[in-house]
């Protein structure tokens, strides 16, 4: 069994350290692998990356990729995803870390013993600040879903999922889209259940200069609304109509008193 863990970065330098060295100190019974790729950083992101390679005994497991151009969030994801050769993939950005050093063994024996499930997450802490906090909502997930549980809201943190290599090949427009994470998670749903480990194996770093949090919810609204649009065209009919209530639920925040009563109305059907 190999495993690869991707990693995309850009101005990550207050971070990345963190990121590798939670990786690469992973306790395994099996190989692994993790690509890393720098979208040309602005910052000391690519001299800390180097200088965390060669310092470190387990630098050897890292593949490390610095882009000659900036290809933007997505095309850069696309990048990293085509490199990895694993059976299977595990996914953390170079803001977030890992927290638990058993948590690429326990993820991967639950999808080598579970070949029905094509997915398998866990809960994580979300650190804002210096303010490290258990993600509760995580906690009212059951046990086991399926893409139809993810198409009403995406519940998966990108540091906490793992998922089965090579299930399909990436739609034209994921190298466009703006939320790639979700996208991934409802693509790998169409070929499996989804699990979910209760127990808290890594850190989602919330911070203004990430791409999604620096944006106004106004603004969120919108991108969300377009993506998930566009991201319904990619699945059947009764995954479709989840997502349309997804969205109609969205557009409710912007909606008059009069409208949210017809949008209730409509919710029932």
């Amino acid at each position: 069994m190999f495993v690869s863990v991707v990693m995309i970065t850009y101005n990550h330098s207050l971070y990345i350290k963190q990121a590798i060295e939670s990786i690469i100190s992973q306790k395994t019974n099996f190989d692994f692998e993790l690509v890393i790729c720098n979208d040309k950083s602005t910052d000391d992101t690519d001299a800390i990356i180097r200088e965390t390679i060669a310092s470190n005994p387990n630098g050897h497991k890292v593949k490390y990729y610095n882009n000659e151009v900036n290809l933007g969030m997505m095309p850069n994801s696309v990048s990293a995803l085509e490199k990895a050769s694993g059976k299977y993939i595990a996914l953390c950005e170079g803001d977030d870390y890992w927290c638990d050093d058993q948590k690429l063994q326990i993820q991967a024996d639950f999808l080598e013993n579970n070949p029905d499930f094509s997915i398998c997450f866990h809960n994580v802490y979300l650190l804002t600040g210096t303010e490290l906090k258990e993600d509760n909502p995580r906690k009212k997930i059951p046990e086991i879903t399926t893409i139809k549980d993810l198409a009403k809201n995406n519940y998966i943190h990108t540091p906490s999922v793992m998922y089965r290599n090579n299930l399909f090949e990436l739609p034209k427009y994921f190298g466009e889209a703006p939320i790639g994470d979700y996208f991934l998670h409802m693509l790998n749903a169409q070929h499996g259940k989804i699990k979910y480990i209760d127990k808290i194996m890594s850190v989602y770093r919330i911070h203004n200069t990430s791409y999604w949090s620096s944006k106004k919810e106004a603004e969120q609204r919108i991108i969300m609304i377009d993506f998930l649009t566009k991201l319904k065209t990619y699945f059947d009919q009764d995954t479709q109509k989840i997502l349309d209530r997804q969205i109609l639920k969205i557009k409710s925040k912007d909606m008059s008193f009069l409208e949210k009563q017809l949008y209730k109305i409509k919710s029932l059907f």
